[in-house]
């Protein structure tokens, strides 16, 4: 590994008491010598914050939830050579710490929204898993990076996948993208019995570990409609050049299909610290963490289309790409709503899509020319599926 230069990359993680900062600090646990944390943040976990604070010697801490901060400040968690912020202020003073490198942004839902712009605007680089934020804010996003030349790495495992296979090729060689979905926990279920779907079924995933929010959408397909829109900001492609294909296995994570025939795919197992680690240490390369493929072992890749009608919160999301401006803000506050109400058993798995269905009619193709405008109808969407779910 080469390129890292004479002092270790240092890093700051929102959201790392969550599955994708798990994996994270797993990354930063492998390469000390290369890798320093100098920034962490929780929503109201301030024991399991304080935890990863004492590990690594982290000099900055936040707590979004601030009874959680005057907690954690009451109780000593944290020690004394560690500063800790609250409150939504906390995120954007740990995104735009001088000292940072880099910011792994894993904060589920738009939270992190103002934080990453902050971030970018003072040409830190993003490695950025939260998809919803390129959901609501793409376009103020890229706009951003582009301003201050800071690079937005894409950590999604498919966004990531992607970004590694079109690496030093111009963009009028792309025919198409294809992100790999596995199908989630009921891909193979008869679409009859979707009905009686349980909460607690919905949050096993067949292959992946992950909180019980995208679990659900990785059942309803709704996290693949997500990476499409978040694809279209990252790549610049329309959504007729966006594809997905179901593949079970989900070691194939993206697929890049080039104007002349030929296709690129990237695989590792399906853990996101491959994903992670290539952002943390981008443009460099390190060893991996855990063992990657074995091809001494018999190994099976399935691919199937997408069957028609199977998931309509997809559907709905590619709709909400084509309408463009807020629709796609209206689908993912929707959808969080939706998802909120049924692992609270207060809605069944099929009125997930009904809901968002409803949400996005009722938005009427209104402009929303600024950010401010976005999270405006971004609130009332979401208020109006709460009071549906209720």
């Amino acid at each position: 590994m080469g390129g890292m230069g004479e002092r270790r990359k240092r890093v700051v993680v929102l959201g790392v008491t969550g599955s994708i900062g798990g994996s994270a600090l797993e990354v930063v646990r492998a390469h000390p010598g290369e890798l320093e944390l100098v920034g962490v943040a929780a929503n109201r976990d301030g024991e399991g914050l304080a935890a990863v604070v004492r590990e690594f010697g982290v000099g900055h801490a936040s707590l979004s939830d601030p009874e959680a901060a005057e907690r954690a400040a009451r109780e000593a968690w944290f020690p004394s050579g560690c500063v800790l912020h609250g409150g939504a202020e906390g995120l954007t003073e740990l995104a735009t710490l001088p000292e940072a490198d880099l910011v792994l942004v894993a904060v589920v839902g738009t939270a992190a929204l103002g934080p990453t712009l902050a971030a970018l605007e003072r040409g830190t680089d993003i490695a950025l898993a939260s998809k919803e934020i390129l959901v609501l804010g793409g376009e103020h996003v890229v706009a951003a990076a582009r301003r201050s030349g800071a690079r937005l790495l894409p950590t999604d495992s498919e966004h990531n996948a992607l970004f590694q296979c079109l690496h030093g090729n111009p963009p009028d060689h792309i025919d198409r993208l294809h992100l790999t979905a596995s199908g989630g926990r009921f891909r193979d279920w008869p679409a009859g019995d979707l009905a009686r779907v349980t909460p607690e079924q919905a949050v096993e995933h067949p292959n992946w570990s992950m909180g019980p929010k995208i679990t659900v959408d990785s059942a309803t397909m709704a996290n693949k409609g997500l990476e499409l829109i978040e694809a279209h900001w990252l790549f610049g492609l329309p959504s007729e050049r966006l594809e997905v294909v179901l593949h079970p296995q989900s070691i194939v994570h993206s697929m890049v299909q080039w104007i002349d025939g030929s296709i690129f795919a990237q695989l590792s197992p399906p853990s996101m610290t491959f994903a992670i680690q290539h952002c943390l240490f981008y443009p460099d390369r390190a060893p991996a963490p855990r063992p990657t493929l074995d091809f001494a072992e018999a190994l099976q890749l399935e691919f199937r289309p997408l069957p028609p009608g199977r998931y309509p919160c997809f559907e709905l999301a590619r709709e909400a790409l084509e309408q463009g401006g807020p629709a796609p803000g209206v689908f993912n506050a929707a959808n969080e709503e939706a998802v909120s109400a049924f692992l609270a058993g207060r809605l069944s798995f099929p009125g997930i899509s009904r809901v968002v269905e409803e949400a996005l009619e009722g938005w009427g193709g209104r402009t929303a020319r600024s950010l401010e405008d976005l999270l405006a109808v971004e609130a009332e969407a979401r208020a109006a599926a709460r009071a549906r779910c209720a």
